[in-house]
């Protein structure tokens, strides 16, 4: 055997087991051990990562072989044996048959990842995703196309010797073909860490974004993530990449599709935990899941408006109050409330302290009224009632009645509930001072039952004028202190 075919099988050895012996020896220079862990998901159906996937589970259990580890040197030994051989007993075709061979072992375990990476890749830039994080994807690329080059050295030191310009040029496309993966691959792996603001994004929308690779969808997605465009916000997800973050989206997407499109659905809210605020950016990236949860948002609408039409209804089957004089105006209204109370300010007041609750039921102060309404969130059934002179007093039929007193600066005690509903103007006599009188029933029942009927708790606010300040008590029971 010529020196020079000698030269070219050892170097083809020496590079097959190159990266493992510097991954044996390199920890020990460094003193690191342990390693990085990886996880992904994959979008859509990519053609190339598909037959990968099958082709790599087929061949498994052949690539465990013994004489393909250390980079298939133990093969490259014995095709040299093999080569050696043959030519000692006068049959050197045999010994190009095995060399050929053993090559073909290599490339059919080496080249099918990057080729297919490349047809995804260049199908479309999303499938990328699908062979996972681009730092691991690079360098398992990277390291196929590496143990090609002793498949090239072994085919050199079986070359028949003799000229070839063809031969030449082929050599010459498949190192620049190789040489062009290799770059498209550093590429890849440099962009893959980009995460792009929210005025790359055009979050506000006012079109000066310059994220042009990334669609109104991906978009979208990555500001109700970053930038809570669309919601709160996911700050555990925020500082993610870009590449990641969607790839993210779209594996959720995908598993709520399978599920009707249902996030609820236990193998969707598995994966999104407590990251409830996910939902609004995912309704921008999965349509489906928009129009899921458009729907399941307009029967909560529904439900609520039938709710609202029931407890108002069944104010509006309560008799009328039939005052003892004749007031300026009488209002009913179902009201609703956040926090136990509705409320009133004079303008500019809005928000003022308002004093103690007197029986716990009414509190007031400079221009600012509370009035207990429900207990903690819920409705009352009120009348409203404004008188140019002092009404007599009732109790009759009232579990409560107090009265407090009112100063308005601008002649307005608008009555308004947690919902934004209210009642008119309620102060007729204009700016000055004025007395409430405020008359409950059903409070017990509502404080004792949380399944208390709708319409159970029913006020009457009489607002007239008067320059009285203490507060009185016409009628009391011992009653429950609203939660706090």
């Amino acid at each position: 055997m010529p020196k020079r075919s000698s030269i070219l099988w050892a170097a083809a050895i020496l590079t097959t087991v190159a990266p493992d012996i510097y991954f044996r020896v390199a920890p020990m220079w460094s003193g690191a051990e342990g390693g990085v862990f990886f996880s992904w998901v994959s979008w859509g159906r990519c053609t190339g990562y598909e037959v990968d996937s099958q082709l790599q589970s087929l061949l498994d259990p052949v690539w465990d072989f013994p004489l393909l580890w250390f980079g298939s040197a133990p093969l490259i030994a014995l095709a040299w044996g093999g080569r050696l051989l043959s030519e000692r007993t006068g049959r050197p075709r045999l010994g190009r048959i095995l060399a050929h061979s053993a090559v073909t072992v290599m490339i059919v375990r080496h080249l099918p990842s990057p080729l297919l990476f490349m047809l995804d890749a260049s199908a479309d830039r999303r499938c990328m995703e699908s062979w996972g994080p681009l730092e691991v994807t690079g360098w398992g690329i990277t390291m196929d196309l590496y143990y090609l080059v002793p498949v090239a050295l072994v085919l050199l030191a079986v070359r028949t010797p003799g000229p070839s310009r063809r031969g030449r040029l082929a050599r010459t496309g498949t190192a620049v073909s190789l040489a062009i993966m290799i770059i498209i691959g550093a590429v890849a792996d440099t962009a893959a860490g980009k995460v792009s603001d929210s005025q790359t994004l055009d979050c506000a929308g006012f079109g000066d974004g310059v994220a042009s690779e990334l669609d109104g969808r991906e978009k979208g997605f990555l500001c109700g993530i970053r930038d809570g465009a669309f919601g709160e916000g996911v700050p555990q997800l925020a500082d993610l990449p870009d590449r990641e973050l969607l790839a993210y989206g779209r594996h959720l997407c995908e598993l709520a599709v399978r599920n009707g499109g249902d996030i609820n659905a236990p193998a969707v809210s598995k994966v999104i935990g407590e990251m409830n605020s996910l939902v609004g950016p995912l309704t921008r990236l999965c349509p489906k899941v928009a129009e899921v949860e458009q729907e399941r948002e307009r029967q909560r609408q529904a439900e609520n408006d039938a709710f609202i039409a029931a407890a108002e209804k069944s104010c509006a089957a309560h008799p009328r109050h039939r005052p003892r004089i004749k007031p300026v105006r009488q209002v009913r209204a179902t009201m609703w409330t956040e926090f136990w109370h509705i409320n009133a300010w004079d303008e500019g007041s809005e928000g003022g302290e308002v004093g103690d609750m007197i029986a716990d039921l009414v509190g007031s102060g400079p221009g600012a009224l509370n009035i207990w309404a429900a207990d903690e969130i819920g409705h009352a059934c009120v009348t409203g009632e404004a008188y140019r002179r002092r009404p007599p007093v009732e109790t009759r039929g009232w579990e409560q009645v107090v009265e407090v007193g009112y100063e308005t600066a601008k002649g307005v005690m608008v009555i308004v509930d947690g919902e934004g509903g209210r009642l008119p103007n309620l102060a007729a006599g204009g700016p000055g001072s004025y007395r409430v009188r405020v008359h409950v029933r059903g409070r017990k029942t509502a404080q004792e039952h949380i399944d208390a009927p709708d319409g159970t708790v029913q006020l009457l606010i009489m607002v007239f004028p008067g320059a009285e300040k203490n507060p009185v008590i016409y009628r009391d029971y011992p009653p429950r202190r609203p939660r706090k």
